[in-house]
């Protein structure tokens, strides 16, 4: 009988079990077909679960949802990240660097949060139009577009942020099938608060997602001129994170809770 994989699940951006955003982390000694990962992803039936096996000059990073290949997924990237400094595959002050579709991600350990160095996405205002309010049911203040297909919108505060409630089937197809909506936060512990939806990639809402930090970092710098900002996602299992913005370069931080770790026999 061959040795089983190890596959663990992993709460992001939150201390405590049952919040935050899950991921998967399958760290393998070899690269596994796309197919393969597309079916542990789906079996999984998390927003993502990262691959991680050896690279050319680094590990190599795979970021699945149940229903595709996605370039970058933050929350992922900081669970699998949280299982190499907690299972000691590498020492704490060691930096992890993954080879991934967005490029070279590096990350680092200081105390209880890991820090992701990811690319900063630019925004293109666009004009606000009847489709937006027909599927989400509001207008924005101001709407964007940034790279990897998000569309940005800023509303008025956030308990339009918290109330939000778009039509997910009509948005799956649409230009708005991965939408960022922030404003800035009611609460003083916060900067802005936040809500992610990717009904494109079978995810309704995003429970944290700190990819979408990538064009909300230059965003609220663009609004505030400020570089550091301590972000509230505001889903129901919600998260805290910790971002910068370090020249062309975002720098994410969160902590994890791992949930549980199992044999994968296929």
């Amino acid at each position: 009988m061959s040795i089983p994989n190890i596959i663990y699940q992993v709460d992001a951006f939150t201390t405590q079990p049952f919040k935050g955003n899950p991921a998967g982390v399958c760290v393998l000694d070899y690269e596994p077909s796309v197919v393969w990962m597309q079916n542990v992803a789906m079996e999984m039936n998390l927003s993502e679960t990262a691959f991680i096996f050896p690279g050319k000059d680094c590990r190599s990073i795979r970021f699945y949802t149940p229903e595709a290949e996605i370039n970058l997924c933050g929350h992922a990237t900081l669970s699998a990240s949280h299982i190499f400094y907690e299972r000691k595959m590498v020492r704490s002050k060691e930096e992890i660097r993954f080879s991934s579709k967005a490029g070279e991600l590096r990350i680092r350990k200081l105390e209880d949060w890991i820090t992701m160095n990811f690319p900063s996405y630019p925004l293109e205002k666009k004009n606000i139009t009847s489709l937006f309010e027909e599927l989400t049911g509001i207008r924005p203040v101001e709407l964007y577009t940034t790279e990897h297909g998000w569309t940005l919108a800023l509303l008025k505060n956030e308990s339009e942020v918290i109330n939000l409630n778009p039509h997910f089937s009509l948005m799956k197809n649409s230009e708005f099938g991965d939408l960022i909506v922030t404003a800035p936060s009611s609460d003083p512990d916060f900067d802005f608060c936040v809500r992610c939806f990717a009904p494109a990639l079978g995810i309704n809402e995003d429970p944290v997602t700190g990819s979408a930090h990538c064009a909300l970092v230059p965003f609220w710098n663009m609004k505030t001129g400020k570089t550091d900002f301590v972000s509230h996602q505001v889903s129901k299992r919600s998260g805290v994170l910790k971002v910068s913005l370090k020249g062309e370069r975002v720098e994410i931080s969160g902590q994890a809770k791992t949930i549980f770790k199992a044999d994968l026999f296929v």
